[in-house]
């Protein structure tokens, strides 16, 4: 079968898919994932916490398939790390996955009864399906910036060398306050353009104000360490993008500052950074300003400036190692074969599309303020 595209330009446009099916799941459930964490902040009754679950309760589950998407093109197109990244990191997968899964169950029974304890308990595991995810993916983020401790044999058999606790270092917990103060302040952004002006909006704007702030020291203090740390690593010898995919055909070492190479090769990579930076100043000033479109708009460049920082820092590593340099997966050796990365472009052709439009009209279907008015005389919103 003749392929029109070269392996290793299927190899950069998967990476690059990859960086936007993230990036899809940060935005869009992200705000999500940052009501829930804001509800017991901003809601003091039964009538505001209706008010701003139902923020998120129309749209919650459709921005799920951005997780699948993801999960399903790493196991796609990146199997090495797929297996190295779930099972090495199970334990916080599965504490990931527990509080995804106790969301819609909280949705579903909240509303069943109206004793005021039974609705609190529920509200409860609304804030952990929120806080839990938030805070474990920046800790995963801190991980892979830091390696991961496993290694491969001559058979290609990983094993991997760490544990749960050795997931919480203090960079990694670093990391993974800046998500939970990053979703917080785009969740927060939400409720500035879905809910009506009132005490549940005043109270999030005064934490998005805390927030965000937080995030830009979080993000410059994160910066610095990696600097200080010399975290980073770089390829050694010859290297054949196009090369058949095997950790241990080509090298790679642990290199003080590595990170930061691809900044100095490539000024305009600075631009990641930088709206990275940027996102959060944007926010305050539609905070301040009491503009919600451009509060939300700063939070989405955040997002979007922050996942790109670590992307193109580490390019071309994926998933480093920190025990074994020379396993480290990169965007070179751990893919999956030439066939496969054109298959599941030409399918990716036809469902990412159709996943962004999807989510453009049910946008736009769903648009408009909810206000306590509705949410006292409307049983939809329960």
């Amino acid at each position: 079968m003749h392929i029109p595209l070269d392996y290793d330009t299927l190899r950069l446009v998967w990476w690059v898919l990859l960086g936007v099916l993230l990036t899809g799941f940060a935005l869009t459930d992200g705000y999500d994932l940052g009501v829930a964490t804001l509800l017991p902040l901003v809601a003091r009754n039964d009538e505001e916490r209706r008010l701003t679950i139902n923020a998120i309760a129309a749209n919650w589950e459709g921005h799920q398939v951005w997780f699948v998407l993801g999960g399903g093109a790493i196991f796609a197109a990146w199997p090495l790390v797929y297996a190295v990244s779930f099972s090495g990191f199970y334990l916080a997968m599965f504490l990931v996955l527990a509080a995804l899964i106790l969301r819609p169950v909280a949705f579903k029974y909240r509303s069943k009864h109206r004793e005021p304890a039974w609705r609190s308990g529920w509200d409860i595991a609304l804030f952990i399906s929120g806080l839990v995810p938030a805070l474990v993916f920046g800790v995963a983020v801190g991980n892979v910036l830091l390696g991961a401790p496993f290694r491969f044999d001559s058979d290609l058999r990983m094993t991997y060398a760490g544990s749960l606790l050795d997931l919480f270092t203090p960079f990694s917990l670093l990391t993974g306050v800046l998500s939970v103060a990053m979703l917080a302040t785009h969740g927060a952004a939400w409720l500035a353009v879905k809910i009506e002006d009132g005490p549940v909006l005043a109270r999030a704007r005064r934490i998005a104000l805390i927030a965000a702030i937080a995030e830009i020291v979080l993000f410059v203090t994160g910066g610095v360490m990696v600097a200080k740390q010399g975290m980073g690593m770089r390829l050694i010898g010859v290297i054949d993008p196009s090369g058949p995919s095997n950790p241990l055909d080509s090298g790679s070492i642990a290199a003080p500052g590595g990170w930061l190479d691809n900044f100095a090769v490539h000024p305009w990579m600075l631009i990641a950074p930088a709206l990275g930076l940027l996102g959060p100043i944007v926010a305050l000033a539609g905070i301040v300003a009491r503009r919600g479109a451009i509060n939300f708009a700063g939070t989405a460049l955040a997002i979007v400036g922050t996942i790109a920082t670590v992307g193109l820092s580490m390019f071309p590593f994926i998933l480093p190692s920190s025990i074994d340099p020379r396993s480290s997966l990169t965007v070179w050796n751990a893919s999956s074969s030439h066939l496969t990365l054109f298959i599941m472009l030409l399918v990716t052709a036809v469902l990412l599309p159709t996943v962004l439009l999807y989510t453009a009209w049910v946008m736009k279907m769903l648009a408009g303020r909810i206000t306590l008015a509705q949410v006292r005389t409307n049983p939809e919103y329960d």
